[in-house]
Order: C-alpha cells, then sequence, then structure tokens
C-alpha cells in the first residue's frame, strides 16, 4: 500500500522546533522519512531532547541555532543544512510567540516591532533564504505557523500577536501565488487552543477553562494533532492545495 504522505529523502526545516508544535512537527516529519534540522534560538536543551527522540527512533536530525529575526543567522542556518544535506525542500515557519499579553495603552514601539520581527518578519526572512534553491528545483513546499488568533484577535492584550499572525495569513496568499508559478506549495496552518507551554507561560487556568467552553470538541488540541496537519501540507498527498489557512481548533472557529 502506498503512502501518500511517504517523506523518505525529503530535507525539512523546522523553524521554533525546540518545543510544542515545532518539536511535533520536526517528529512527525522523520517519522515519515524526512531528514529534519531542529531550529531553535535560547531552548539549546529542548532541541538536544528532539533530536535525540528523533534519533532513537531511527530518525535522522540535526538541531541548529540561530535568531530568526536576523537575515544573517537565518542565511548561516539555512547554509548548515544545505551543506549537511543538501537543498532544503520542506521549510516550517513555526518560530513565534506573543512575547507578553499588552493592552493597546501600554504597547511601545520596541514591543511591537518586537513582536512582528519574531513572528512575521521571520517567516519572510526564511522564506526567502530558501527559495532561490527550490525555484531552481521546481518544487518544495512552506508551511507558515499562524493562530486562531489571527482570525479572531486572540485573547486580551494580544493586538501586536494576533495582527503579526494575521500578516502572516495575507503573507501566506502572496507567497503562494508568486511561488506556485515555480511549482512551490506554500500553506499555512491556524492553531486554536493547543496544550503546549505556550499556554502554561501566557493563559491562566481560567482563561483557558473559557476558551474549552466555545470548543465544540470540549477539549484542547494537541501539538501531535497540528503536527499531523503541517505534515499534510508538506506532503505530495497536498500536492493541489495551495495558499490556503487550515484551521486546527476544535469547532471553536469555522470558516
Amino acid at each position: 500500500m502506498q503512502n501518500y504522505m511517504d517523506l523518505t529523502g525529503k530535507v525539512a526545516l523546522v523553524t521554533g522546533a525546540s518545543s510544542g508544535i515545532g518539536a511535533a512537527t520536526a517528529a512527525v516529519l522523520a517519522d515519515l522519512g524526512a531528514r529534519v534540522a531542529i531550529g531553535y534560538h535560547h531552548n539549546e536543551e529542548g532541541a538536544r531532547e528532539v533530536r535525540q527522540a528523533i534519533l532513537s527512533a531511527g530518525g535522522k536530525a540535526i538541531a541548529i541555532r540561530a535568531d530568526v529575526r536576523q537575515a544573517a543567522e537565518i542565511r548561516s542556518m539555512v547554509n548548515h543544512v544545505t551543506e549537511e544535506w543538501g537543498p532544503i525542500d520542506i521549510l516550517i515557519n513555526n518560530a513565534g510567540s506573543l512575547v507578553r499579553r499588552t493592552p493597546i495603552l501600554d504597547v511601545t514601539e520596541e514591543g511591537w516591532d518586537e513582536v512582528m520581527d519574531l513572528n512575521l518578519k521571520s517567516a519572510v526572512l526564511c522564506s526567502q533564504a530558501v527559495a532561490p534553491a527550490m525555484i531552481e528545483r521546481g518544487s518544495g513546499a512552506i508551511v507558515n505557523i499562524v493562530s486562531i488568533a489571527g482570525r479572531n484577535g486572540g485573547g486580551p492584550g494580544a493586538g501586536p500577536y494576533s495582527s503579526a499572525k494575521g500578516g502572516l495569513i495575507s503573507f501566506t496568499k502572496s507567497l503562494a501565488k508568486e511561488m506556485a508559478l515555480h511549482g512551490v506549495r506554500v500553506n499555512a496552518v491556524s492553531p486554536g487552543v493547543i496544550d503546549t507551554p505556550f499556554h502554561e507561560v501566557f493563559s491562566t487556568p481560567e482563561m483557558l477553562a473559557n476558551f474549552v467552553k466555545g470548543i465544540p470538541l470540549g477539549r484542547v488540541g494537541t501539538a501531535r494533532e497540528c503536527a499531523t496537519v503541517i505534515a499534510f501540507l508538506a506532503s505530495d498527498a497536498a500536492g493541489f492545495v495551495i495558499g490556503e489557512t487550515v484551521e486546527v481548533n476544535g469547532g471553536q472557529l469555522m470558516l
């Protein structure tokens, strides 16, 4: 029986892969046969644990530190992967964070730029870095990880974050139109309330309980449930899917 999501021989780069959805995505891609580069910034221990888990399961993985807000560090990361395994076939732009909840009266120029750089500029720069080799080969897949906040504005104090994710949804469509001409597919996955360290930091138990009340499935999602959708979009099984933002939220938001 043919596995339509087989990624054997593919080279994948997942940014922000030291925990949460990024870590789960790295594991799933490796399980499907891809050689996976685990991008991380501060959480070196987490990245090493993700790498070791993949290696222990028989997969192939390397961990590479880079600040994806900086073009030079992104280029260095991409060059590292290319020298190790060859051109990148799959890019998962997962790096991002709410950073902090900030009411509008407390938003500063520096704080706004920090959130935009981490969540939006990083995806633009990473996509730009892998695009030449994908265009040259006439193939590739880019998946941007956005958020339900980019659709509904998010929770209290999420203005900068939701704006960045909304921008990333639009960028996904724009880049998809441009790259489709070269055989490269660009899509996005929009997680809802997922059980990751994100909500341990930014949401109280009361907030999570309220979120769950609005989820028809009656529970939060798992990182693995996001990762398998990301893997689908990265695989040939999604060969005719272009510019889409797939909602993974248990029915909390239906479009």
